[in-house]
């Protein structure tokens, strides 16, 4: 019996997962068509799991036939091999009391969208609990094999109750429903297969772990200060970039700013919030603030760039961060980093290396961490080139396609 609160799913391997998939006899690997379901894709980024699904799609397109599934927001991307085709939830408006619970319901509708056409794909790739449903429903119609990453995971952020009201149940459910269907699941760091094997009774062969990654050819040194003068921006400056969330510990970095040399500014580049209330509530507690630039959008080139190029320190206090492709990024760019010692980013910044890691929860040690890298140049410059030299080394996207195409083709 496994332990309470766990749920089972069949035993299936990976079939040899680390084998050469091109046999012994040197034969060619047969063609493979893939289908990526996620819930962001550009333009509708606004964290991780859509630069992940992003980036693996286009990467993939360069290797085999990619398909994608994804929201109806934006024209589709002209990338060879590559086939975009957008859904919408339900135009039929639900009749649901609570708006928070209809999200749900909408994300519900809209994978059940997705899988109306038909999938002629050998395998469909689902990313986040907006999606994992309709890989159950694809793997289920269609016969093909399924596969996931996982991002996050639902039972561990209890805070998506304030976003989703009584839908986080509906949220939870359809994440389970879709991890358990899979023939092999993703996770984007060896701390989070750790939390998938806890969460899910899911065996832990069929789980891989495949790191995300950045593109070290759009992120890397240059001269930034022409976003400084666009945004009102003096050095020295902490820059936080990410989405609106309790998981992001951003509350904790504004105490942090209380142990930091005075006359430093607090930049945050936001994305969406979760609830307008935590919006709110972060305006009131920025109030007595004078050295903060809170930039209202989710930053993209040149300006994402050009501030992780000129900030003295990048900060990432997240209190759950499975991964974390934002230090990976400011890394990139020669910054180092100050960030919890949380899920994946120990696989990612290391410590006294690329920068510090600090106790989540812990304003006073992160201030005084995001202190030491201001008040020596010196070692700011060494973890700096330690970062990018680390991205170059484990961390492009082309190496974590190749990987993934090995996961499809074990499976296929």
């Amino acid at each position: 019996m496994g332990e309470p609160g766990l749920v089972r799913a069949p035993a299936v391997t990976l079939g040899g997962l680390a084998r050469n998939l091109h046999g012994a006899r040197g034969l060619t690997a047969p063609t493979l068509k893939a289908t990526i379901f996620t819930w962001e894709f550009p333009p509708n980024i606004y964290g991780g799991a859509g630069v992940n699904a992003k980036y693996i799609a286009t990467s993939l397109a360069r290797l085999i036939d990619v398909e994608v599934r994804t929201l109806d927001e934006g024209p589709p991307p002209e990338i060879p091999g590559l086939t975009v085709r957008r859904y919408r939830p339900s135009l039929k408006p639900l009749s649901v009391p609570d708006p928070k619970v209809a999200k749900a319901f909408d994300v519900l509708s809209f994978n059940m969208n997705m899988v109306a056409d038909r999938i002629d794909s050998e395998v469909v790739h689902t990313h986040t609990w907006y999606t994992n449903f309709a890989g159950a429903l694809a793997k289920r119609t269609y016969g093909c094999r399924l596969v996931a990453t996982v991002h996050s995971l639902e039972p561990l952020r209890p805070w998506k109750r304030e976003q989703l009201g009584a839908g986080y149940e509906l949220s939870s459910w359809m994440e389970r429903e879709g991890l358990l269907a899979c023939d092999a699941v993703i996770a984007v760091s060896a701390e989070m297969k750790k939390d998938l094997l806890k969460c899910y009774e899911i065996p832990a062969d069929r789980v891989a772990v495949i790191h995300n990654g950045v593109d070290p050819d759009k992120y890397h040194p240059r001269d930034g200060t022409a976003s400084l003068a666009r945004f009102g921006i003096r050095k020295p400056f902490v820059f936080f970039v990410g989405r609106l969330t309790r998981q992001k510990g951003v509350f904790d970095l504004v105490d942090a700013m209380e142990h930091v040399p005075k006359g430093t500014v607090l930049v945050l580049a936001t994305g969406k919030p979760d609830t307008p209330e935590i919006e709110e509530e972060l305006r009131r507690v920025l109030k007595p603030f004078q050295d903060v630039v809170w930039i209202h959008q989710m930053l993209e080139d040149p300006d994402l760039v050009n501030l992780y190029n000129e900030a003295a320190v990048f900060a990432c206090p997240s209190i759950y961060e499975p991964f974390g492709i934002i230090n990976l990024e400011a890394m990139a760019c020669e910054t180092p980093v100050v960030a919890t010692r949380v899920g994946g980013i120990k696989e990612v910044v290391v410590d006294r290396e690329t920068g510090f890691l600090v106790p989540p929860g812990d304003p006073v040690r992160l201030g005084r961490a995001i202190t030491k890298v201001i008040e020596d140049p010196k070692l700011a410059a060494r973890m700096g080139k330690a970062g990018r030299r680390r991205v170059l080394q484990q961390f492009t996207w082309d190496r974590i396609a190749e990987k993934t195409l090995e996961l499809y083709r074990s499976v296929a």
